[in-house]
Formats: C-alpha cells, sequence, structure tokens
C-alpha cells in the first residue's frame, strides 16, 4: 500500500488558485486548505500522485510539509 505524505503546492501568480484546485483533486490529491492569500494549497497524496501533480499547469513547486517544533522562548535548540 502507498505511503500517504501531506504536501504544500506552491501556485504561480497567473492562474486562478481555485481552478488549480480542483484540477489537483482531480488528479487525486485530498485538499486540506486552499491558502488563497499566500498562493498555496496544502493536501495529502501519495508519491506517485506528487510525482504527477507536478506536471499540472499553474504548479510551481510540491514539497512535503515537515512539522517544525521551535521549542520555547530562550531554548537553545530551535530544531
Amino acid at each position: 500500500m502507498p505511503m500517504i505524505a501531506l504536501w504544500i503546492i506552491t501556485i504561480s501568480e497567473d492562474q486562478s488558485i481555485n481552478e488549480i484546485a480542483s484540477r489537483l483533486s482531480d488528479e487525486g490529491l485530498t485538499i486540506r486548505d486552499v491558502l488563497e492569500e499566500i498562493g498555496c494549497i496544502t493536501g495529502s497524496a501519495d508519491d506517485v500522485t506528487a510525482e504527477r501533480l507536478k506536471k499540472i499547469e499553474g504548479v510551481v513547486d510540491i514539497a512535503p510539509d515537515m512539522q517544525l517544533n521551535i521549542g520555547p522562548p530562550g531554548a537553545d535548540e530551535t530544531w
């Protein structure tokens, strides 16, 4: 069974983010959030689907969504 991961998709400014979200969904991305203000869409898909999504017109980049922990204020380590 393919491993499902979370992805952040950056969208070109000259494309409608809602239309691209619809195309991404049609190609297998489970949409989580459409962040219109910053031109990104988050969602989940397996690696094969993510590679296919890179070919959709208007998609600038697809990167894994990584959880970050910056720690408490004044902490020596931030990762």
